[in-house]
């Protein structure tokens, strides 16, 4: 099982309360995390990554075992903490101001 935790404005979207947890097919990479987070609900398609193009809106950001994995290849795996459920996949909100 694969642990992932949405900022609230997505929890409130998915009609989720607390942490998703999801069955993902190997191999564990944030592609096929977010394939199947959007897959269980369609709800949130586009709003994690573009429609089109499928790659990471601006403001949102993923982190892993402390560690920001945002800029990494969408088909790098994830750390084996991921993968067996001891660690959450993060969907972080960014905020920007000026």
């Amino acid at each position: 099982m694969i642990r992932i935790v949405l900022p609230p404005h997505l929890r409130t979207l998915a009609h989720v309360d607390g942490e998703v947890e999801l069955e993902v097919a190997a191999p564990i990479t944030q592609r096929s995390v977010l394939d199947a987070l959007e897959t269980r609900y369609p709800m949130l398609r586009g709003t994690i990554r573009d429609h089109v193009a499928q790659l990471r809106r601006p403001l949102v950001r993923f982190f892993a075992c402390g560690e920001d994995l945002s800029h990494e290849s969408p088909d790098a795996p994830l750390p084996d903490a991921i993968a067996n459920g001891a660690e959450p996949f993060l969907v972080i909100g960014a905020i920007a101001g000026g």
